[in-house]
This record gives C-alpha cells, structure tokens and sequence, in this order.
C-alpha cells in the first residue's frame, strides 16, 4: 500500500529556512522532517513511498540518491575510485520522487500521480506534520467504514486569550484560554481510495477545497479523531519547538 506525501510547496511561512529547500526537507534533529514521517509509516510496515514534489524538488531527489553520504559511515578510495560504505543501516523503503510542478494544487498533485497509485487504497499526507496517530488503527477504521476518504481529525487547542461577547457586542469576560477552547482540524494521515481522483477536476485544484466539498455532500469522508500528540511545521517557531523536543530526548512522535 503506497503512502503519498505532499511536499510541494513554497513554504512562505519558514521562508527563513524554506528560501534554501523545500519544507520537508527543513531538519528536526538533524534529518529532514520528511524522514520523521516517514519513519512513522515505516514502524507500522508501509515502505513503499510517492514523494509529490514541487518546489527546490531536486533537494529532495539528491537526498535519497545519495542516502548513503547522509546516514552512513563511508571510505573514498580516490586513488581507485572506490567508495566503500562501512555501515549499510539504510531503510526498506521504495521511495518515488514526481516533480509535480511549481504551482500545482494539491488536488492536482493527486491527480498527477494516478499511475502510480493503481488501483488500490493509499495514505496521504503533508509533508510538514509529524504525528503518534496508530497508522494500523487508522487504516482498520478506514476499511471498517468504507467510505472514499478517512481524515485523521485533532483538536488543537486555542493559542491566544479569550473574548466572550454578547449580543450587543459588548465583552462579557476576558479569559486566559482553557481545554474547552479548542477546534478539530484536519492533521492529515488521511486514507484515501483510488478514485477520489475522479472529484479533482483539473490540476489547479487544492483537494482541500472543492473535491473534499463534493465528497463530503455525498457522505463520503470519515473523521479518525487523534487525541494523542500532533505538530505542525508551520513557522520557524513551530521548528524550534519540535528541534526541542527531540534534543531533550521527548519527542511523541518517534514510535519506532
């Protein structure tokens, strides 16, 4: 079961770092936030990878053509022009990389991959959220439901104060935020069947918008709610925090 991951984007809200790669490949511990997530499919025994690149796409293409130099220890033997790979702990993954171009929407990413995907039901996901989700569980639920598109649901709770305003728009209370305030997003790791393709009408498309729309009035698109850990790679701010995490060695997401 193939695992697709959007990662092609600009990046404009880390464009502190995003200006020199995509977002996916900016680093959390030293590897690219795309290694992360897919560490977590790994864990659960989905190897086979479609990369949707757009963006500084190459980066993404150099860094598993040359997996290797970034994660093993290594001997060139410029006088024979060898090099020799002295620890080989490399992943089972496959890993398919699609230019899928600059300014693609993400409907149309999907869309651009069809002949990758065949005729079977994949993951999909964004290439800047890392994530405990139980990829085992939230495939059973998907299956049990048997509707066209499961979205992983989080609640994210309310980062600023609160304003409670009656009716005559004057402020009842003034609050610090609490548990209750809080909404369900859509935090990605989404199970999709093969012709969910067929609601993306053209390559401009964010499947975020019209074709989720169209699917959801047809009763089509499952909520798996996550209550566990979920963090999304937004802002330089969000990088530090999660850079944080994983140096002191508390990191949620790493189950494997």
């Amino acid at each position: 079961m193939k695992v697709l991951i959007l990662a092609g984007g600009y990046g404009t809200r880390i464009s502190e770092e995003s200006q020199f790669k995509p977002k996916p490949m900016i680093e959390i511990g030293g590897l690219p936030i795309l290694w992360h997530i897919m560490k977590l499919y790994s864990y659960y025994g989905f190897n086979d990878f479609v990369i949707l690149a757009g963006y500084k796409q190459y980066v993404i293409k150099e860094y598993f053509n040359n997996y290797y130099l970034h994660h093993s220890d290594v001997t060139f033997d410029l006088s024979n022009h060898k090099m020799i790979v002295h620890k080989n702990d490399s992943e089972p993954w496959k890993v398919t990389v699609v230019d899928t171009g600059l300014d693609t929407g993400t409907g149309g990413r999907i869309k651009k991959v069809k002949n990758f995907i065949g005729d079977e039901s994949f993951f999909l996901t964004y290439g800047d959220g890392v994530s405990n989700v139980n990829i085992k569980k939230l495939l059973d639920f998907h299956l049990k439901n048997k509707h066209l598109v499961t979205v992983t649901a989080v609640p994210v709770a309310q980062k600023f104060g609160v304003l409670d305003i009656d009716g005559n728009h004057l402020i009842s209370s003034f609050r610090e935020k609490d548990n209750s305030d809080s909404s369900v997003i859509n935090g990605g790791f989404m199970v999709c069947e093969p012709n969910v393709i067929d609601y993306i009408d053209d390559y401009s498309e964010m499947f975020e918008k019209e074709p989720i729309k169209k699917l959801c009035n047809l009763k089509q698109v499952d909520a798996y709610l996550h209550e566990g850990f979920w963090h999304c790679m937004d802002t330089k701010r969000d990088k530090d925090e999660l850079e944080k995490m994983w140096n002191e060695r508390v990191a949620p997401w790493k189950v494997w």
